[in-house]
């Protein structure tokens, strides 16, 4: 954390915490000597004790001061010899997604030059569809982006899909198999050679305009693009240079996907599933679901959040 920039407000933040409460140690210590004192008066006088005061905990004791669960957890491991590591986190990160991308490749970089193993692959999750009431609907989706830019910029990374697997209501839905199940197809293809395995859904590298309609190019396309449902797609939205994004049509042709509105005349952004509730139905027909994504680079919900 201490060679990324972008989290030097978490660094920050958690040493203002752990100064604090040994600034007000004192007191805390003297709450609990009046407490003892006004306990023993009671029990002379045969009345009730009075309540404990609660005394917060050092913030440099708790798991989520920076390093803590580091090295609890994974710093005793690295004597051992390993193959790879799967990731399954990012939830706790949703607010901060534009940071996420920052501190997570840094994370993969750290723990891949702690262990001298070379770039053993590091296969993540990336998180299910879940309504964040605390935060704007578009923050899970910037960290959806975050992690599948890791997946382009750090080699050795695989990333499995969940939007068709998730709970909106439960934000670790139970269907854990079909998680483990995606994230082997990325285990058998990198890590085992087995190039014949298809190990993702759809992911977006470029599009054009044409006139009122934006054309969408993927890689991972497998056995060709599809509805994994066989209805039209959903939770493709597309803006003009006003910003403003409507709900659009769109459909396969030729192995792209053509969006388009209209009441957007002149496209100039498309979204897919930019939003924490997204439970969209375009895959490809190995069974995989696209990733979400976005082909504009406009400032986002989370970009000044730390």
């Amino acid at each position: 954390l201490l060679k990324v920039e972008e989290a030097m407000p978490i660094i920050k933040r958690w040493n203002l915490h752990a100064s604090n409460f040994k600034q007000n140690k004192t007191s805390h210590v003297a709450r609990i000597a009046e407490w003892e004192m006004a306990s023993a008066r009671a029990r002379a006088a045969g009345k009730d004790i009075p309540a404990r005061p609660r005394i917060p905990k050092d913030p440099a004791m708790r798991s989520s001061f920076p390093g803590s669960l580091y090295n609890g957890m994974i710093q005793p491991l690295i004597p051992f010899a390993i193959r790879g590591v799967i990731w399954y986190q990012g939830e706790s990160n949703v607010s901060r997604a534009h940071q996420y991308g920052a501190i997570f490749p840094a994370q993969i970089r750290d723990w891949r030059e702690k262990w001298g193993l070379g770039d053993f692959p590091f296969l993540f999750v990336q998180v299910a569809p879940f309504r964040y009431s605390r935060y704007h609907r578009e923050m899970c989706a910037e960290l959806w982006e975050a992690q599948l830019n890791t997946l382009r910029s750090v080699s050795g990374t695989g990333m499995a899909v969940t939007t068709d697997i998730g709970d909106i209501r439960n934000i670790h839905p139970g269907n854990k198999q079909d998680v483990g199940k995606r994230l082997a197809l990325w285990a058998l293809h990198d890590a085992y050679g087995k190039k014949e395995v298809q190990p993702s859904g759809p992911l977006y590298i470029k599009h054009e305009i044409k006139g009122e309609q934006m054309i969408l190019s993927f890689e991972h396309v497998g056995r060709g693009l599809a509805s994994l449902n066989k209805k039209p797609l959903t939770h493709f939205t597309l803006a003009g240079k006003d910003r403003v994004f409507h709900m659009a049509e769109a459909f396969i042709r030729d192995n792209q996907i053509v969006v388009q509105s209209r009441r957007v005349l002149k496209p100039a952004a498309t979204r897919f599933a930019w939003r924490d509730d997204a439970q969209p139905n375009f895959g490809n027909l190995n069974g995989l679901p696209a990733s979400p994504f976005r082909t504009d680079k406009w400032p986002g919900k989370t970009s000044n959040n730390r």
